[in-house]
């Protein structure tokens, strides 16, 4: 009789290949969670430290993997995504044909549709993006003007006036305007490969530009110099890529010959085996992978279009010069120094701000008024999440399939995280 946690046929010829491509598989196997797709799952008492899963390069999908009667077609300096989703896409069938296995065990496109924003309808996809798909070039406007996706992945708001970002000083935003930095990637890949292979399909391409975002992992040789972007280091392993996401997580090591997997902590038969993707918010999750945290140590919001309204351009100016602008986080662990910095501008004058930031003085710094200040700030992110969530429910009381009912329920569970996540700092600062 199969385990209840059995994934299938094709996952079972898949581990076969894996085992002849030299992969050694040590007490763990691909498993199907209900409820959650698939993951990696212990299949005996396994210890800590224990290398459970390794992956030769000779196994790997790299960039030298890729037949240079293919690569050599593209201008210097393509990015490597570009190359996998394009050799994935337009690779002569005989060259992908070894991987047959294992590409049946990715998602298929249709689950990237229901869980990646990047695919959904205009209506729950609005964003301050410039860089829309090929397929949404001749879509309609969407009937409704509210945003549904959190301000750290639309860059948008319902409740605060759009952000004039021009009269704010160019700053670093790694985990803000989420889906306009994914589009952008993703445009711009798909620029470079038409000018190629001008027949390639968006579709198709757009899929596997997906897989090698989802699925990849990072991929140094020793001694080599990191690229500029990071993106540009990335190699796919099959099957490292069913582990799923955790803060508790694989210990894991590239020593150029071998990617291996070491349990961080001792498991049970039965025991989900994770590994982490890095320490991300759920929006970035979100936004990447197409899932989030119900607990996530990495959580983080972001107060900057808040915080920038009510700042006039001398005060942003001022924050700028001292390296205090932007970025300004909400956390599990309550509020970073930023916004304390931030909140105590508004109420200083200049010279006694200058001097407590700069460590001189603590003239003018009054805990209670930086505490309304940010109160109010916080407050404006719940009434954001109350507003959206209304208009969540209101679509989720509608019938038919245009209501897109899993979309809605995933950003409904999303939002009232953010909410839950704004009242438990406001609740600090009402003590």
């Amino acid at each position: 009789m199969k385990p209840t946690w059995w994934p299938g046929e094709q996952h079972e010829a898949f581990t076969e290949w894996a085992l002849a491509q030299g992969i050694l598989i040590n007490g763990v196997s691909p498993a199907r969670f209900s409820g959650r797709g698939l993951g990696m799952i212990a299949t005996r008492h396994i210890k800590k430290d224990e290398a459970i899963v390794t992956v030769p390069h000779e196994a790997m999908l790299t960039p030298f993997r890729i037949p240079p009667s293919f690569s050599s077609k593209f201008p210097a300096g393509t990015p490597t995504h570009a190359l996998y989703a394009a050799y994935l896409t337009n690779g002569e069938p005989s060259d992908l044909e070894p991987y047959t296995l294992w590409r049946r065990t990715w998602p298929t496109r249709a689950d990237f549709e229901e869980s990646m924003p990047i695919l959904w309808p205009t209506s729950l996809r609005r964003s301050n993006s410039q860089h829309l798909s090929p397929a949404s070039d001749n879509l309609p406007e969407p009937n409704s003007s509210v945003v549904v996706l959190p301000p750290s992945i639309s860059g948008q708001w319902n409740t605060i006036p759009t952000p004039q970002r021009c009269a704010v000083p160019d700053y670093e935003t790694f985990h803000q305007n989420l889906l306009a930095q994914q589009e952008q990637r993703l445009r711009r890949d798909w620029d470079i490969v038409v000018s190629v292979f001008p027949d390639t399909e968006w579709e198709q391409f757009s899929y596997h530009w997906l897989i090698v975002n989802t699925r990849s992992f990072y991929y140094l040789m020793p001694g080599q110099e990191p690229p500029e972007d990071r993106n540009d280091a990335m190699a796919l392993l099959p099957f490292a890529d069913y582990f799923n996401h955790s803060d508790v997580a694989c210990n894991v090591k590239f020593d150029g010959r071998n990617y291996v997997f070491r349990a961080a902590k001792k498991y049970d038969e039965g025991d989900e085996i994770y590994m982490s993707y890095g320490p991300h918010p759920n929006d970035f999750l979100f936004t990447e992978y197409g899932f989030y945290l119900e607990e996530n140590e990495s959580e983080t919001l972001y107060l900057d279009d808040i915080i920038f309204k009510d700042l006039n351009p001398s005060l942003l100016e001022e924050l700028e010069f001292h390296q205090y602008l932007g970025n300004y986080q909400l956390t599990a662990g309550g509020i970073c120094y930023r916004t304390e910095i931030a909140a105590s501008i508004t109420y200083m004058s200049l010279k006694d701000w200058q001097d407590h930031v700069l460590g001189y003085s603590i003239k003018g710094v009054d805990d209670k008024k930086s505490a309304s200040v940010i109160r109010d700030w916080i407050s404006t992110y719940i009434k954001e999440a109350d507003t959206t969530i209304r208009h969540l429910e209101e679509i989720l009381s509608t019938e038919g399939d245009q209501c897109h009912p899993g979309k809605a329920q995933m950003l409904l569970r999303r939002w009232n995280q953010i909410r839950r996540l704004c009242c438990r700092a406001l609740d600090t600062f009402l003590c």
